[in-house]
């Protein structure tokens, strides 16, 4: 029997207070934002923000007909609905691991600030590609192994792994650093074809964000960016999605999902939602959660 992967679960956290708003990070907010604008197509159907979090980002994907949030953590959905409403966007607490959606049903998903807290990136990878269409686009961001900090500090001795390694490093639990080599190659391997990789938020220094302006570090980036350089903390990456998994079911809000454990069609009565072997789900304050079920 496989091991369950660890999970990092924000549940209840106070990550948005103490890690964005008010905490000095609108630089890499810019950077971020400016990318996805820069990525992402300029309409489509249907999207899946994946660790949506507290909805940070979500306001960048108003191209989209219909917009799925996606966390592990019911409080941060809670918040992010409080934000956004319902007209065009459906919330989901669930595990990453088991994605409670039918084949093809997506025809884009972005994952950003995310995918450094899973420990199996293959099956993360290889769950996301079954939910999205044929020739779907997935940007994918991840934090960089590689990166010119970790290169000085293993050089003067000052860190025990190896940046130029393929293999993942855990630094803090469940806090993962990846070679872009090895996402490149997970890419691939779960049917994704990589078309722009573009290194970001090479100014992540607190003493440079508090003596220059936002817009300005913001605006170098772009600049360092254009160099290709893969040396920087975080690395963007705009992917298609290939290979033959669509089926797509059109786009009814209900008829995306499928049981997390056996792939089948849910009946929904009222709020509950019942697969094919009885087991059953909650939509409970507007939001989808599949995180644990109630009979």
């Amino acid at each position: 029997m496989t091991e369950q992967p660890r999970i990092c679960d924000y549940e209840g956290s106070t990550y948005r207070t103490d890690f964005w708003e008010g905490q000095g990070r609108n630089y890499e907010d810019s950077v971020e934002r400016h990318l996805l604008r820069q990525l992402l197509p300029t309409q489509g159907k249907r999207l899946l923000e994946l660790g949506a979090g507290f909805g940070r980002l979500t306001n960048e994907y108003h191209a989209y007909e219909h917009v799925v949030l996606l966390d592990y953590s019911f409080s941060q959905l809670q918040f992010a609905r409080e934000q956004l409403g319902d007209e065009h966007y459906s919330y989901v607490a669930a595990d990453a691991y088991k994605l409670p959606f039918k084949a093809g049903v997506f025809d884009a998903a972005t994952m950003i600030r995310v995918i450094h807290h899973f420990e199996n990136v293959p099956a993360v990878l290889k769950g996301i590609r079954h939910v999205l269409a044929d020739d779907a686009t997935f940007i994918l961001e991840h934090a960089n192994k590689h990166n010119l900090k970790a290169m000085l500090r293993h050089a003067f001795g000052r860190q025990d792994w190896h940046p130029n390694t393929m293999e993942p490093v855990e630094f803090v639990e469940l806090n993962f650093n990846f070679h872009p080599r090895y996402i490149l190659a997970e890419l691939a391997q779960a049917e994704f074809e990589m078309q722009q990789r573009i290194p970001v938020s090479f100014f992540r220094l607190g003493a440079l964000k508090k003596t220059v302006p936002a817009t300005l570090l913001a605006g170098m980036d772009s600049l360092m960016q254009q160099t290709g350089w893969l040396i920087s903390p975080s690395i963007f990456t705009a992917n298609t999605a290939t290979g033959q998994h669509a089926d797509n079911v059109g786009y009814n809000r209900d008829a995306i999902f499928a049981s997390p454990n056996t792939g089948s069609d849910l009946l929904r009565e009222g709020n509950i939602l019942t697969d094919d072997e009885g087991t059953q789900w909650e939509i409970r304050d507007g939001i989808y959660d599949f995180k644990d079920p109630i009979a």
